[in-house]
């Protein structure tokens, strides 16, 4: 009779290298400071900000349904965030608007008497405050796209969430618009009080917006009977421009305008214009979209391509301002009511 033991060998070795395969497979991806894959996993999962609950809700007044609803602060920036910059955006240009919405509402909170809203609103969810849409109005607007898009809004939020910008530990007026023409505007070029932060500060990179230059065609009739003047066989002269280098004041048919009223009256895409008669027409190209005060968001996006952070984005546009907790400015809020 043979021996037992090469057999019971062979077996003892197969069932060892059994045992050891699993091992061996996952050892290539472990951190061997950290010691398990598993802990990698988790620390990764926690990065992933998470929204946490809203300290206090902002009476919003719809204006398709002449409501006014109460909505958690944070899910209010996210209905902004998703209504006034695009999803495709980069996820730090979304963080420096998530920053700028909940600064602007936050100060519209402490007001003491809201401006230009219905009673017992705070903002309306217009352009004339902020654009607000809720998740219903998201999902109708996105369709598929709706859960990719909103994840990756809701995520930028989350990273900014309690914080807001501060001037002399005061929230700021957190203005901003589409495109530059280059340049950002001082807040006095544009409205009548001096800021310290809102100041003109270049914006190279909005060259790269498709919405960066516009032309529009008007008749001369048109163009008069708007400004209320007859321009004859010359269009009028610019007079002087302003820090942001656009049209400050112009002088028409021996009135003289402001570029701002220019653009109103016009409804031009901005206050950066030039223009000839054609015919009987009057072609207008304007350079930038939007009133030039504060952050450019497409000059934020490609800040963001460039590799900036939301911190240095902000920084930029909002000169001399820092990133500071909402909370004490809250809790005042919700002392008051």
């Amino acid at each position: 009779m043979k021996s037992m033991k090469p057999v019971l060998f062979t077996f003892g070795a197969l069932f060892i290298i059994i045992l050891l395969i699993p091992t061996l497979l996952v050892t290539p991806f472990m951190d061997q400071s950290k010691g398990k894959l598993g802990k990698e996993i988790s620390v990764a999962k926690s990065e992933t900000p998470v929204l946490a609950e809203s300290p206090v809700s902002v009476p919003v007044y719809r204006s398709q349904t002449k409501k006014i609803e109460s909505i958690p602060l944070e899910e209010y920036v996210i209905g902004v965030v998703a209504s006034e910059m695009p999803a495709e955006f980069e996820a730090e240009a979304l963080k420096a608007q998530s920053l700028a919405a909940r600064t602007y509402i936050t100060k519209q909170l402490m007001n003491d008497q809201a401006l230009s809203t219905p009673e017992g609103s705070v903002v309306t969810d217009t352009q004339m405050h902020q654009v607000y849409k809720n998740p219903q109005e998201l999902k109708a607007a996105w369709g598929d796209d709706y859960t990719r898009k909103m994840e990756k809004i809701t995520e930028a939020v989350a990273a900014t969430q309690g914080k807001i910008l501060t001037y002399d530990n005061q929230p700021i007026d957190a203005s901003f618009f589409s495109t530059s023409n280059g340049f950002t505007e001082n807040s006095e070029a544009y409205w009548q009080e001096a800021i310290p932060y809102l100041k003109s500060v270049e914006s190279p990179w909005d060259e790269k917006s498709p919405k960066f230059y516009d032309q529009k065609i008007i008749s001369i009739e048109e163009f008069e009977s708007k400004l209320g003047v007859n321009i004859g066989k010359s269009i009028g002269k610019i007079t002087a421009l302003t820090p942001g280098k656009r049209v400050a004041t112009v002088k028409i048919g021996g009135k003289e305008f402001t570029g701002r009223e220019i653009r109103d009256k016009l409804e031009l895409k901005s206050s950066d214009f030039n223009w000839e008669i054609k015919g009987d027409s009057v072609v207008i190209e304007t350079k930038g979209f939007g009133h030039g005060v504060g952050m450019s968001q497409y000059g934020a996006n490609f800040m963001a391509e460039d590799g900036k952070k939301y911190t240095e984005i902000v920084a930029h546009y909002y000169k001399g301002t820092k990133v500071s907790a909402a909370e004490p400015f809250l809790t005042k809020y919700t002392a008051n009511k």
